[in-house]
């Protein structure tokens, strides 16, 4: 239900919505599989339903039928939307993955009765299943094989970026995809514009994959690769980079603001999928997710084993020589150093030198989190404490990312030293860094952590200070006592970067018109209600105190939706108005009630200039269909203004879904196309069924 023209407009002038039966004035044959980046060449091994020779492009709506789908915790809140589906048994048992991990140090009977129910249901239908202390999540879809380089694997999860950092496309999804994907094995996703990040160089001796990704979100805080892919490319410059430190870069762009960072699969890919081989050979017999081995019979992994490994040298995939990307981001490693971010933001990256010299006391400091607590990163730590005492007052809080990362930790004495050093030992999984249990900062406290996420409030008070950095940083703070690295001369380089944005455009020929099913409105009308504020999040939309009320009804939703934005909203919005927000429209919390109170007022169609990846899918999921149009939202900035929270425009639109245009008629009577991309029949679908629950419904 999502219309779009790029903000840049360098990789495409309009949307492509696949599967429909859409007829494009070039040929299929014009798109040869020689222009398609990785991003695009991944999604093509899952999106189903294309036309014969039809290769995907970044716009493309797509049905996808990814190759795993992991949920955790919230595993709990998807089996009854699962069930109100009508569905009763999972389309495809290996599939799904279940791995507990965040509320892990919460043993209240409420949560373990909430853990015992999602192991049996995972029994009961078939499916993978990870305990808590098994170990962070998406950890163990690496552990696992689960995410495998150039597959398409999604979790209902922010972080399953992550899974780039092995040649794997991991995107986020939302509970309702989760509950679709349970009960069809498929979903949508829109194709999004792909940044390529050229990295240059070579990282300097003390200098990790954690300063880097710190480094790119301060250097590119604007925005620069908000709802992108991204491809790190740079062949010599990968050589210096484990993927440990890939993991560790991908899983970040998350805060970066992209739903993808991918790189690509090499020698240090393969040598890593070896040793994890090796491992799992040597210690199967310990694992009790296996099964039991007949006499004489050997051991092989289904994922990880040496024919899946030998399939990517003998079929690599690689994006073309003349691949498109809508950006170009270039960064020389060899130019930078220690990098802390914050406080309380990830946009805000200060050199570690810098910092030093301000001599910041800290109370807390942890290594935990998918993003820094492999063994690697707690070997980096274990060298900077070995032999050492924690500085008193400092309370030092270490988890591994999984079981199996502690065990080899242990095996190397990475472990002991932590310990004997002072560290606070808590089980496998998310805790403090999502701000569950032992060891939260307090009221006016001070931070350094290894996280992801330094929030306001996340880690723990809303008055509390955090900072992240890399292992060795956090170690060395904790031992100080105060913001610091191993070494008191943190050199500060500046670093070497630059941006291009006119990357080489692709065929941008008008589409033909799309097939309009019945009963599908070809031309939606109204008139322009402006709500012009930026950035307007799902809290200003649908404020979170009602949030985990289930009670509210649909009137009820009416009267407070924008209620935290302008509370006079309510007494000015009109049934069958075309709402029109600002840039980056719906940021902020998950929650659907953003989406179903728009539409609760009758709205059903909304144009913005651009929005948070997260609203649209919850959108499109409920039936609200949505126009991406920043020169329309340009227009009516200058000629309506800002001023009003909420204003009536008097400018009538009429929107020709088929032909995707806009037609804007003007309060003086002038008129003004605008071009946007059309809906094809796969969207049509999922608003005829009045969502996507409703579409899984007549599929079921």
């Amino acid at each position: 239900m999502f219309l779009s023209i790029s903000r840049t407009n360098v990789y495409r002038n309009t949307t492509r919505i696949i599967p429909s039966v859409q007829l494009y004035r070039r040929t299929y044959a014009t798109e040869s599989a020689d222009s398609q980046n990785l991003i695009e060449k991944i999604v093509q091994k899952y999106a189903l339903d294309l036309p014969e020779g039809y290769k995907v492009k970044s716009g493309d709506y797509v049905t996808i039928r990814p190759h795993h789908v992991l949920t955790h915790d919230n595993t709990g809140a998807v089996i009854p939307k699962f069930k109100s589906i009508g569905a009763t048994k999972i389309h495809d048992p290996k599939q799904p993955v279940y791995a507990l991990d965040h509320d892990v140090q919460n043993k209240t009977d409420k949560n373990l009765m909430k853990y015992a129910n999602i192991e049996a249901w995972g029994k009961e239908q078939g499916v993978d299943f990870y305990p808590a202390g098994r170990g962070i999540g998406h950890q163990v879809m690496i552990e696992e094989g689960y995410a495998f380089p150039n597959t398409l694997t999604v979790a209902s999860d922010s972080h399953s970026n992550m899974y780039g950092g092995i040649g794997a496309l991991g995107t986020p999804i939302v509970r309702t995809d989760a509950a679709a994907i349970w009960a069809t094995g498929r979903t949508w996703w829109q194709i999004p514009p792909v940044v390529k990040v050229e990295l240059q160089g070579k990282l300097p001796t003390g200098v990790t994959g954690k300063d880097v990704i710190i480094t790119l979100c301060g250097l590119f805080n604007k925005d620069q690769v908000l709802n992108t892919a991204i491809e790190f490319h740079g062949e010599e410059a990968l050589k210096g980079l484990s993927v440990e430190d890939r993991l560790a870069i991908s899983n970040m762009t998350t805060e970066w603001g992209a739903l993808a960072g991918v790189f690509p699969v090499d020698n240090a890919t393969i040598d890593f999928l070896r040793k994890r081989q090796r491992r799992i050979d040597l210690t199967h017999f310990e694992n009790k997710n296996l099964p039991e081995l007949k006499k004489g019979e050997n051991f092989v992994h289904p994922r990880i084993n040496d024919q899946t490994i030998q399939a990517l040298i003998d079929h690599p995939v690689k994006p073309s020589r003349n691949a498109t990307y809508s950006k170009i981001l270039t960064l020389d490693l060899s130019t930078l150093s220690p990098h802390v971010s914050g406080p309380n933001s990830v946009k805000v990256a200060t050199p570690l030198a810098d910092l030093q010299s301000q001599e910041i006391k800290i109370n807390k400091a942890y290594l935990v989190s998918c993003v820094n607590s492999r063994a690697s990163d707690l070997k980096q730590a274990a060298e900077v404490l070995k032999g050492k005492k924690i500085k008193e007052g400092v309370e030092f809080y270490v988890a591994a990312a999984s079981s199996e990362v502690q065990k080899e930790a242990e095996e190397a004495g990475d472990w002991e030293i932590l310990v004997q050093a002072g560290a606070k030992v808590l089980p496998a999984g998310c805790g403090p860094c999502v701000g569950l249990g032992t060891g939260l900062l307090k009221d006016g406290e001070i931070g350094i952590s290894a996280t992801n996420r330094n929030f306001k409030g996340r880690m723990g008070s809303p008055s509390a200070l955090a900072y992240l950095a890399s292992p060795a940083v956090v170690a060395a703070s904790a031992l100080s006592g105060i913001i610091s690295g191993p070494s008191t001369s943190a050199d500060h380089v500046k670093p070497a970067f630059s941006i291009k944005t006119d990357a080489p455009k692709a065929s941008t020929e008008e589409t033909g018109a799309a097939e309009v099913l019945p009963n599908f409105p070809s031309v939606i009308k109204g008139e322009i209600l402006f709500c012009p504020a930026d950035n307007l999040n799902t809290d200003g939309i649908y404020p979170g105190k009602y949030t985990y009320n289930d009670d509210m009804t649909t009137d009820d939703m009416k009267k407070v939706v924008m209620e935290n934005y302008d509370p006079n909203f309510v007494n000015i919005v009109q049934k069958g108005d075309v709402l029109v927000g600002g840039f980056n429209f719906g940021t902020g919390s998950s929650r659907e009630q953003a989406a179903t109170a728009i539409k609760s007022r009758d709205i059903q169609i909304m144009v913005a200039g651009s929005y948070s990846d997260i609203f649209k899918r919850n959108s499109v999921n409920n039936a609200l269909l949505l126009i991406e149009s920043p020169e329309l939202v340009n227009d009516l900035k200058q000629e309506v203004g800002i001023t009003d929270l909420t204003k009536r425009t008097g400018w009538n639109v009429d929107v020709h879904v088929a032909e995707g245009k806009v037609v804007v008629r003007k309060d003086n009577g002038q008129e003004k196309l605008y071009k946007v991309g059309a809906l094809g029949k796969s969207v049509q679908e999922i608003w005829l069924a009045n969502g996507l629950e409703g579409w899984v419904k007549e599929r079921l």
